[in-house]
């Protein structure tokens, strides 16, 4: 691809914006008086310099826009009035070009209104000073040629401005959705690996007897089932710590819910390692029955909350060693309304050096 520079661009378009006001300049043995001249080239002078500033801003402002159409009506105006266009004058109808050259500037920089006005005036004043055949002539048509192809590039330019930016941003989301697919593809073969090297003991045991488990070998059934729920359900809640927790907790008959709803997500991992060691401390302190623990979702103080409920059916009572199927049982009883009491109650702030954490219960 052949790239050029916006300053290079702005140099040429300078110099040739130059090489009008040198003949006008050199044409001045042409006009009846200079003075209307001389105000004419210091005009358009002045308005290609103001057009061709700021090149790093592609809009040109307004009021320049407005400034280069004013001069547009008076330097041919001013210039015509000196002249005898009945005869040939030669490079003294510079203005022409001149005009054809502001305009074309004010259609690059996107004031496409006031350029077709300016090149209109053009012609018409032409059209009334000199008539038809003058269009030619004078160069009037080679000026409109240049504002037309000035028009036509620019939107062309800008189109393909729009397409690359579009392609880019639609590759960029392809990118972004090839490197997500891989990191679920990553999550997944890890956790089918995790779930395989806790779970292919136990599955070798159910193969090796036929099926036929002892009661304490389907109990830990239960537990390696709801662990592997947990490892779906509880994600960034869990760390070693906790898991043992857990595990602790059902075995002494407690039903334990881990949910995780990506409150967690973006945490650095001190702050992690932190709400772990929280809530590995607030589960083995826990005597409860039934124990939630859920994340908060992104925008509150609160990272984690605990609720332990203790169940007021006898077989709860402190003391009376239970077993996973017994938490089962406790939990389709607290499903048929029998009254719990909260034994724990516990939120974990997001950052550390937040207000000290809410709970409730023994130990806490």
């Amino acid at each position: 691809m052949i790239t050029v520079s916006r300053g290079v661009l702005v140099t040429l378009a300078a110099l040739f914006s130059a090489y009008h006001v040198v003949l006008g300049i050199t044409s001045m043995s042409a006009y009846r008086h200079p003075a209307p001249v001389i105000v004419a080239i210091a005009l358009y002078a002045a308005a290609t310099a103001l057009s061709l500033a700021r090149p790093s801003r592609i809009v040109l402002p307004a009021w320049v826009a407005a400034f280069d159409l004013a001069v547009c009506i008076a330097v041919p105006v001013l210039v015509v009035s000196q002249l005898d266009l009945a005869r040939e004058n030669g490079y003294a109808t510079w203005y022409v070009a001149a005009i054809g050259t502001l305009m074309t500037i004010v259609m690059v920089r996107r004031r496409n209104v006031f350029a077709w006005i300016g090149i209109a005036f053009l012609v018409v004043h032409t059209l009334v000073v000199a008539g038809f055949a003058a269009l030619g002539a004078l160069g009037v048509i080679g000026s409109v040629v240049w504002v037309a192809a000035a028009a036509v590039v620019t939107r062309a330019l800008g189109s393909m401005a729009r397409d690359a930016s579009r392609f880019a941003r639609a590759e960029r989301q392809v990118v972004e959705w090839h490197a997500e697919q891989e990191a679920h593809v990553v999550e997944r073969q890890r956790r089918l690996d995790e779930t395989y090297q806790r779970a292919a003991p136990m599955l070798i045991r159910i193969v090796e007897s036929g099926g036929m488990l002892t009661e304490d070998e389907r109990a830990e059934c239960l537990l390696l089932e709801a662990g592997m729920r947990d490892e779906i359900r509880g994600r960034a809640l869990l760390d070693d710590g906790v898991r043992e927790q857990v595990l602790a907790a059902r075995r002494r008959g407690a039903n334990v819910v881990l949910l995780d709803d990506g409150g967690l997500d973006g945490l650095d991992e001190q702050e992690l390692r932190r709400i772990h060691a929280r809530l590995a401390e607030a589960l083995r302190g826990s005597r409860a029955d039934k124990l939630v623990v859920r994340t908060v979702q992104t925008g509150s103080t609160v990272a984690v909350t605990v609720v332990g409920l203790r169940s007021s059916a006898p077989d709860a009572v402190p003391g009376n060693r239970v077993g996973p199927r017994d938490a089962l049982a406790a939990t389709s009883a607290e499903s048929e309304g029998a009254d719990d009491e909260v034994e724990l109650w516990l939120e974990i702030p997001r950052h550390g050096d937040a207000e000290a954490e809410t709970s409730k219960g023994a130990g806490l």
